[in-house]
Parts: structure tokens; sequence; C-alpha cells
């Protein structure tokens, strides 16, 4: 998978609904050390949810209109290209 930025991470975590840490982690295809950095990002901006009776997490409804938002940003900026000095 090429390298992505946060809000790449970001979004595909938020895509993943009600699972557990470990399946966010093979979804969002991540590391344990970037899933440690960037779970606590999503759980302190409500973008995520932890269930504690199911152990699992849950994207929240302001973690949808993130995604959604994210998804159509994607759509206006072209694919990026390899940058000529």
């Amino acid at each position: 998978m090429k390298n992505r930025g946060r809000t790449e991470m970001l979004a595909a975590m938020l895509e993943v609904a009600k699972v557990t840490k470990t399946k966010i982690m093979y979804i969002a295809f991540l590391s344990n050390v970037q899933l440690k950095e960037y779970l606590p990002i999503l759980i302190e901006n409500n973008l995520i949810e932890y269930l504690d009776g199911d152990n699992k997490f849950k994207t929240t409804e302001k973690g949808l209109n993130y995604l959604n938002i994210h998804n159509e940003s994607k759509k206006l900026l072209p694919q990026t290209t390899t940058i000529k000095n």
C-alpha cells in the first residue's frame, strides 16, 4: 500500500464500524503503532466511540460526517503526480 497521510489513515479507521481494535488495524491496513497513535485522536474528537459492553468501536455521526467531507474533498483534488524540479 502507498504511503498515506494522517487524514487517509483516520478516514480508513472511520470506515470501519462496530469492530475490535484488531479488526480496525487489519481492515485499515495499520500497524499496531499507527493504531495506538491515531485511535486516541479519533476518540478525543468524538469521531469514534468505544462500546464498552461489546468491547468494540463504532464510528459516530460526527465521524460519518467527517468521512463524507473527506471523500468529497478527494473528488475535488486530482491525483497527485511526481513534481519535477
